[in-house]
C-alpha cells in the first residue's frame, strides 16, 4: 500500500506545473474572449447547436454554466444547451494535456464531442420544434427591445462556475484576482482530485479487474455527477487503458460540469430539468455505443 501511495503521489505531482500553465492560459483566453463567446451563443438562434458545440469545447465548465443561465431565460434553445453540455469536457482536456505523452488524445476527443453536440443539438431542436420557435421568437424580441416577459437577462453575467470562479470577464476584480489566483487555486484543487482518484485506481488495479468500468451506461451515469471529480475519474480511467474510447466519450459527453446544478437552481419548470437530464444521458449512451 505504501508503494501505491508513493506512485500515485509522484504521478500526480508531475501534473502540477503543466496544470498551472494550462489554467493560466485558459484564464487569459477566457478573459479576452469569454464575454464575446457568451454573446455569440446568446445570438445564435437556429444555428445555436453549432455555436454551442464549438463554444462548449472550451476547457472547464464555465460555458456550460453560461449556457444554462441563458437557457433559463430562454435565450438559447434546448438543442443549443445540450450541444454545449455534450461538447463540454470539464476538466478532461487540462488533465490529459498535463501529461505531454498523452496530449495527442485531446483532438480526437474534442472533435468527436463537437460532432456529437452539433448532430444531437439539431435533432433535439427538430424534435422540439415548437419550443425552438418560441425561443427564437423570444431572442428576436429581446434584441429588438420588445421583450415584455419581465426577464432579467443581466443575471447571466454574474453566474459562478467552479471554485467560486465568476463567468464574467468585464471587471477589474476579475483581472487582478482571477487571472492568477484562480489558476493556482484550481490547479491544487484538481491535483487533489487526480491524486485521490489515482490512488484509488492504483489500488483497484491491484485487487480487481478494472475493466468492469469499461461500460458506456456506467460511464455516462458517472458523467452526470455535477462535479469535476467525475470528468477527472473518467479521464484517469481512459489514460490507464481501463476503459475504451466509446465509454470515455459517453462519460465525458454526459459531464457538463456544474451546468446541471445551475439548471436545477434556475429552471422554474422542473419537468424541463428532468427532460434535459434524461436526454443528456440517453444521447451520451448512444454516442458511446456508436463510437
Amino acid at each position: 500500500m505504501y508503494q501505491i501511495f508513493i506512485d500515485a503521489l509522484v504521478d500526480s505531482l508531475k501534473t502540477v506545473p503543466w496544470l498551472l500553465v494550462i489554467y493560466i492560459g485558459i484564464e487569459l483566453l477566457e478573459y479576452k474572449l469569454g464575454d464575446k463567446i457568451r454573446e455569440w451563443v446568446a445570438r445564435a438562434g437556429k444555428s445555436g447547436p453549432v455555436v454551442g458545440a464549438i463554444s462548449g469545447a472550451f476547457p472547464q465548465c464555465g460555458f456550460s454554466v453560461i449556457a444554462t443561465a441563458l437557457f433559463s431565460e430562454r435565450l438559447v434553445t434546448i438543442g443549443t444547451l445540450l450541444a454545449v453540455y455534450l461538447s463540454t469536457s470539464d476538466e478532461a482536456i487540462p488533465v490529459i494535456m498535463s501529461r505531454p505523452e498523452s496530449a495527442h488524445l485531446v483532438w480526437p476527443i474534442i472533435g468527436t464531442k463537437i460532432v456529437i453536440g452539433i448532430v444531437a443539438g439539431f435533432v433535439i431542436d427538430l424534435v422540439f420544434k415548437k419550443e425552438q420557435n418560441k425561443t427564437v421568437e423570444h431572442i428576436e424580441a429581446v434584441e429588438t427591445g420588445h421583450d415584455s416577459k419581465g426577464h432579467h437577462h443581466e443575471v447571466v453575467i454574474d453566474e459562478v462556475a467552479c471554485c467560486g470562479h465568476s463567468t464574467s470577464c468585464s471587471s477589474k476584480k476579475f483581472q487582478v484576482k482571477e487571472i492568477f489566483w484562480h489558476p493556482i487555486l484550481h490547479t491544487f484543487n484538481i491535483f487533489g482530485f487526480i491524486f485521490g482518484i489515482t490512488l484509488i485506481l492504483n489500488w483497484l488495479l491491484s485487487v480487481i479487474d478494472i475493466k468492469i468500468f469499461d461500460n458506456v451506461f456506467l460511464m455516462a451515469l458517472i458523467g452526470l455527477i455535477p462535479n469535476c471529480a467525475s470528468s477527472v475519474s473518467i479521464t484517469e480511467l481512459y489514460l490507464k487503458n481501463a476503459i475504451g474510447f466509446g465509454p470515455a466519450i459517453a462519460g465525458l459527453s454526459a459531464s457538463g460540469g456544474l451546468g446541471l446544478l445551475i439548471l436545477w437552481r434556475e429552471e422554474k419548470n422542473k419537468k424541463m430539468f428532468f427532460k434535459v437530464l434524461i436526454l443528456l444521458y440517453v444521447i451520451a449512451v448512444i454516442a458511446g455505443i456508436v463510437v
